[in-house]
């Protein structure tokens, strides 16, 4: 009798953390409250409120924003990695518009114009050096691989910036075309190309990500899989919303 006793008593107790579990969300079952940090129980629980609350909100209402921790959904991707290729995709975008897109060609327009050759690809500077002469002409000199020029002057041609090269031996001269309404709007048709792309870009690494996601699909709710795939096309939206503005600010630029 004093034996059964004994093995009764932790029973209040017990069942007392059970209840505890139960009112805070979490599966039934759970020994979180038992073994102290069950971290896939807590992460359930976090998840399940978060849902609720976003479903709480009710229908035509403005939506609220998704925001999960990072850290609390590491085991199943890492949307920090995400992010910072989001930002890759948005910052390549800058460069190009800035190294690029400008009214009023430079020879460092030119720098990074890709050569195709039989030993590759180069970048235009590293064949030829490439100067400024006057205001309306821009030199490129291909005296260290003058077998390379043609295919120098046919990228020059092809960059899209309305260049027409005129090749003189090893030296490409490259006409600065004057500013007009004609080439202002082919500078803005170009930007806008340039973000199509970027957008492009951005769409393979919001897919990559909900690929990701779903590979954990086996093991995790599937309030949880579709919290991750809204916070990510989330991110993807807002990262979509600054090329429009860098997009819309160039071309004003290029406008004018």
């Amino acid at each position: 009798m004093a034996l059964a006793l004994r093995c009764l008593r932790p029973l209040p107790s017990l069942l007392h953390r059970s209840s505890f579990a139960m009112a805070r969300g979490l599966p039934q079952g759970c020994p979180a409250p038992l073994l102290e940090g069950c971290r896939q129980c807590v992460q359930h629980m976090l998840l399940s409120r978060q849902l609720a609350t976003k479903k709480a909100k009710g229908k035509g209402q403005s939506q609220t924003k998704v925001n999960i921790s990072a850290a609390l959904v590491e085991d199943i991707i890492n949307l920090e990695e995400t992010s910072e290729d989001m930002q890759a995709v948005i910052e390549a975008l800058k460069e190009d518009f800035n190294r690029n897109l400008s009214v009023r060609t430079s020879p460092g327009a030119l720098d990074h114009i890709t050569v195709v050759t039989k030993d590759g690809k180069f970048p235009l500077n590293q064949l030829g050096q490439i100067s400024q002469k006057s205001p309306q002409l821009m030199i490129v000199n291909m005296t260290n691989f003058p077998e390379s020029t043609a295919a120098a002057a046919k990228a020059i041609r092809e960059s899209g910036m309305n260049l027409n090269p005129e090749v003189d031996g090893t030296v490409i001269r490259v006409p600065v075309p004057k500013v007009t309404r004609e080439h202002r709007e082919s500078l803005a048709k170009l930007a806008k190309q340039s973000t199509n792309k970027s957008k492009e870009a951005l769409r393979k690494v919001r897919s990559k990500s909900i690929t990701q996601v779903k590979k954990s699909k086996n093991k995790v709710s599937e309030d949880t899989i579709w919290l991750l795939e809204k916070q990510i096309q989330q991110m993807a939206d807002e990262a979509a919303t600054e090329m429009d503005k860098l997009l819309a600010a160039k071309t004003k630029e290029l406008l004018g």
